[in-house]
C-alpha cells in the first residue's frame, strides 16, 4: 500500500496531571502533537504506511518531537530541521461544567518561518496515494501557505487524493491575507473536505438554501458546485452534554447525504485530536471497505475512541473500531 502523506506544525503540548487547573499545577505533562500528525499517527497504528512532513527547530525539542511520531510508525525521513522555536501549547483539562482551557504560545516558531524550498514535493509524494492538509497549516504564516499550496499542486499532477480539515482558526490568520483570500485555492484542489455550516459560512459565504431541510446536505451540494474537484463532504455533529459527556455522529455528502447514529462518550476523557481521529479515521475505512457509509460509520466510532484516551494521537486498532460498530458499546472486559 502505498503512503498517506501529512503536511502541518507538530507542537508541544504541555498540561497540567489529572484535572488540575493552571493555577494547582506543579508539574507539567509533556507530549507531541499537531492536526496533520494526529492523523499519520493514527493511520499509521491501523497498519496503513504515514509520513509526515514538517519543519522543526535544528535543537533537542525538535528530535525529541520527532522520535516520538518514529515511535508512532510515522515516517519522519522528509521532515527539515531548522530554526530555533518549537511551538508550545497549554492544556487544561476540564470536568463536568468546567470546560477544557487551551493557550497557544507558538508565534515565530520554527515551522512559521520554514522556506517552502525546502520541500521537494515531487520526490516526497512519488510513493504516496494520498495528501492531507489542514487549515491551521496556511494560517501561521505565508511562507506555510506557499508551501501548501506547492503540495497540492504537485499531488494533482501524481493523481494522488487530497483532503483537507477546513478547521477555520480567526485568530491564527495575522499575517496579512484574510482566510478568505487565502483558502478558496488550496479548496479547490481537494477530493474530500471536513467542512460544517459554519465554516463554510465564514469561509466561503456558503450558506444552507432557506428552508433547506437538510442544512448539511444544502452546504455541501454548494460547496462542491463551487470547487468541481471535492467529491465527498465529510463532518461530526456534536451534543456536548458537558466537558465529561458528548454525543457524536458522522455526516457526510456526495450527491447522496449519509449520516450514522449518535455515540455516546461518558466520560470524555480527552477530547483533543478527536476531529483529527475521524479524518484518520475516514482515509483508512475509505481505502478498506467498499462503502462510504460503512467508511464514515469507521471514522465517527474512531473518533468516539479518541475522546477515551489520553493525549493528542488516537491509539487504536482496526479491530477495536470494528467491535464498536458492531453495536459492542458497553465497554466490557475484554479476556
Amino acid at each position: 500500500m502505498k503512503q498517506v502523506v501529512t503536511f502541518g506544525e507538530i507542537m508541544m503540548r504541555l498540561s497540567p496531571p489529572l484535572n488540575y487547573r493552571f493555577a494547582q499545577a506543579a508539574t507539567l505533562e509533556v507530549n507531541y502533537g499537531g492536526g496533520d500528525a494526529n492523523v499519520a499517527a493514527a493511520l499509521a497504528g491501523l497498519g496503513v504506511p504515514a509520513a509526515h512532513v514538517t519543519c522543526f527547530p535544528a535543537n533537542e525539542l525538535g528530535q525529541a518531537a520527532a522520535s516520538q511520531f518514529r515511535r508512532f510508525g510515522v515516517n519522519m525521513d522528509h521532515c527539515v530541521f531548522q530554526g530555533q522555536r518549537l511551538g508550545l501549547y497549554f492544556l487544561e483539562v476540564g470536568a463536568s461544567l468546567r470546560a477544557s482551557k487551551v493557550v497557544y504560545d507558538r508565534a515565530d516558531s520554527a515551522f512559521a518561518n520554514l522556506d517552502p524550498e525546502s520541500f521537494d514535493w515531487a520526490e516526497i509524494l512519488k510513493d504516496a496515494q494520498w495528501l492531507h492538509w489542514t487549515g491551521i497549516t496556511p494560517a501561521i504564516s505565508a511562507a506555510a501557505a506557499r508551501a501548501t499550496a506547492d503540495a497540492i499542486r504537485v499531488a494533482r499532477q501524481l493523481g494522488l487524493t487530497v483532503s483537507a480539515d477546513v478547521n477555520y482558526r480567526r485568530n491564527l490568520w495575522q499575517y496579512g491575507p484574510r482566510a478568505q483570500d487565502v483558502m478558496p485555492a488550496l479548496v479547490a484542489g481537494c477530493d474530500v473536505v471536513v467542512c460544517s455550516e459554519n465554516d463554510a459560512a465564514d469561509l466561503f459565504g456558503i450558506q444552507a438554501a432557506a428552508g433547506a431541510e437538510n442544512s448539511f446536505a444544502s452546504m455541501a451540494a454548494q460547496l462542491m458546485a463551487r470547487f468541481p474537484q471535492i467529491r465527498r463532504v465529510i463532518s461530526t455533529r456534536r451534543k456536548t452534554q458537558s466537558a465529561s459527556h458528548e454525543r457524536i455522529k458522522g455526516l457526510l455528502y456526495d450527491g447522496t447525504y449519509v449520516e450514522t447514529p449518535y455515540y455516546d462518550i461518558t466520560p470524555v476523557v480527552d477530547r483533543i485530536g478527536g476531529g483529527d481521529a475521524f479524518l484518520s479515521g475516514f482515509i483508512y475505512g475509505s481505502l478498506h471497505y467498499a462503502t462510504t457509509r460503512e467508511a464514515l460509520n469507521f471514522a465517527v466510532v474512531a473518533s468516539a475512541l479518541k475522546h477515551t484516551i489520553p493525549g493528542d494521537v488516537n491509539l487504536i486498532t482496526a479491530a477495536e473500531v470494528e467491535h464498536i460498530m458492531l453495536g459492542n458499546t458497553t465497554g466490557r472486559l475484554v479476556r
